[in-house]
């Protein structure tokens, strides 16, 4: 009987004692490492795209040969003009503006009145809400028909390096910004890259980072199926990246049920499931190795310069700047602005710290000092919410959301810049190429500037006209000699996704204008290799001027292997 009474007190004791508070779930990151880590994100993504930039869609539906990827050169990296980088400044810059809750109708403003080059999902998006089509309905799939495609993907690095363990966070900025030009897996895809970079802060392991993400978009979306066959095939074949290769490409390529809002429905595809997938391929089979992951994300195809960047930006985050071989650093130019933006990389640096506190704060996180007086983030656990299932086939209702005519006028996008001589990276790049000649009206658009390799020739110029009606202008004066036969020689190419007019001018008089495009057939190996005479100037000295001119105002550039003066 004792015993009993003692047993029921001590239960009464239990059931009426206060609780004890709940451990608290944190995870704590010196402010030093969340800036190593964030940098080291930023420079990934620079290295990765600037690796993959002479190959950007060369290769659809297949491998690109290994034989056929350009060698690492240290200035790759200076990937300023890329809109895999630049759009990401507009996004940063409004919430330095404005704060983390930013609202949805001033991003949409800051982003109508960018200033740069822009294709697919981001233009659709940006001329919407130039027309006064205000977001989310910008990027709903009634207004816009690139709603699937890669666009937040390739531009959502930015939400998970200012959110450090913080998913929810890099979600949310998703229905901010991705919103903007994005709807269903084209949002999901930005969703899917912002939680790994958010998870890499505390996890460098490509299964678990990508894991992670997956968690952070709608399980029943087709993204999230993409992402798990990767993993699975992964398992199955975990030597032979290819054969996985192979079956993304069978059901993520060829069967039109994956392909239900693709812009596109050839061998091109810039849908964001399958340019993730690749993005997945790189991280699980580089297995933490930084050229390997860039360039089996590469090699994939399809945009293969945007996959290692975000692939590059993840493993590089988890790795940390301070780790970072010093052939990606050598040569990065931090001081040099991104095109059309007031930022240049330190300035990055400082707006992403001063982000993420505010994120931290926001999550109910705190800043302790240690024992040596650093300061560390205290992080709250968060487990990912992801946003609501909506497939860009079977959308839910528009939001009828219209610009009022006050905010109308806050829309005064900024004409062409008015640039009468190159961008000192051009004019660098001009004089070892062709000595001689000088540039002018050439705009900074798809990466100007020498690239060691593309289209299997090796020092090749590239070039980009300066607006949709001024074409970029190289030029010398030549001396014509009266008794031997003078030429001019010239080997041009265009980027597959788009053409340009070559004009060649001498005294201002035409010589020569031919499209320059991919069904060209004078073309060989997909150059165009032309000789024009110079025979009518024998005797005299001629200005010649050849002009890269735009026709459509996409995907414009010209890309050089040769322009010589040839005198038997």
């Amino acid at each position: 009987m004792a015993n009993r009474v003692i047993v029921q007190a001590l239960l009464v004791g239990v059931l009426w004692c206060p609780l004890a508070p709940a451990a608290e779930v944190v995870r704590r990151l010196p402010v030093a490492d969340y800036i190593d880590h964030m940098q080291g994100g930023w420079i990934g993504q620079m290295a990765g795209v600037g690796w993959g930039a002479p190959t950007e869609f060369k290769t659809v539906a297949a491998i690109i040969p290994e034989a056929q990827m350009p060698a690492w050169n240290p200035e790759m990296v200076n990937q300023h003009g890329n809109d895999d980088l630049y759009v990401e400044m507009t996004f940063l810059k409004s919430l330095a503006d404005y704060g983390l809750g930013v609202p949805i109708r001033q991003a949409g403003i800051d982003f109508a009145n960018s200033g740069y080059g822009l294709w697919h999902a981001n233009l659709a998006g940006r001329d919407n809400l130039r027309q006064g089509i205000a977001p989310p309905d910008s990027g709903h799939p009634r207004f816009n028909a690139h709603a699937d495609d890669i666009d937040y993907q390739i531009e959502a690095d930015f939400s998970g390096l200012i959110a450090p363990g913080l998913p929810n966070q890099a979600i949310a900025l998703g229905e901010i910004f991705g919103r903007l030009m994005n709807y269903g897996d084209g949002l999901y895809g930005g969703q899917f890259v912002g939680g790994m970079y958010a998870e890499a802060f505390f996890e460098a392991d490509p299964v678990k980072l990508v894991e992670f993400g997956l968690r952070c978009i709608p399980a029943q979306s087709q993204y999230a199926e993409c992402v798990r066959d990767v993993l699975a095939w992964s398992r199955e074949n975990p030597d032979d990246w290819t054969r996985t290769w192979q079956k993304v490409e069978d059901k993520y390529q060829k069967n039109p049920a994956y392909r239900r809002f693709s812009c596109d429905k050839g061998a091109f595809n810039i849908d964001a499931k399958i340019n993730g997938a690749y993005i997945v391929m790189g991280l699980l089979y580089g297995r933490g190795d930084l050229d390997r992951t860039l360039t089996i994300a590469c090699r994939c195809g399809q945009d293969s310069d945007c996959n290692p960047a975000n692939a590059g930006g993840i493993l590089f985050a988890a790795l940390g700047a301070s780790k970072i071989p010093a052939r990606f650093t050598e040569k990065l130019n931090a001081p040099a602005l991104f095109y059309s933006t007031p930022y240049s990389l330190p300035k990055v640096y400082e707006v992403c710290l001063a982000l993420a506190r505010a994120a931290v704060l926001k999550a109910g996180g705190r800043l302790e000092t240690d024992a040596a007086g650093a300061e560390v983030f205290v992080i709250p656990t968060q487990t990912p919410m992801p946003s609501a299932f909506e497939p860009c086939w079977a959308p839910g209702p528009a939001a009828q959301s219209r610009f009022t005519p006050e905010e109308l006028a806050r829309i005064k996008p900024p004409p062409p810049p008015v640039q009468r001589c190159a961008p000192a990276d051009i004019a660098a790049a001009v004089q070892p190429f062709a000595p001689g000649w000088t540039a002018q009206d050439c705009g900074a658009d798809m990466a100007p500037g020498l690239r060691p390799q593309w289209g299997g020739r090796t020092n090749v110029l590239v070039t980009h006209p300066l607006s949709s009606e001024t074409g970029c202008v190289l030029s010398r004066q030549v001396p014509v000699p009266a008794d031997r036969k003078t030429a001019l020689h010239l080997v041009v190419a265009n980027d597959p996704r788009g053409d340009f007019e070559l004009v060649v001018r001498g005294n201002g008089k035409d010589l020569r204008r031919q499209t320059v495009a991919v069904n060209n057939d004078t073309k060989q190996d997909g150059w165009l290799d032309l000789t024009v005479d110079l025979s009518p100037f024998a005797g005299r000295t001629v200005t010649l001027e050849v002009v890269n001119q735009p026709t459509g105002w996409a995907f414009e550039a010209a890309y050089w292997a040769s322009l010589t003066i040839e005198t038997p």
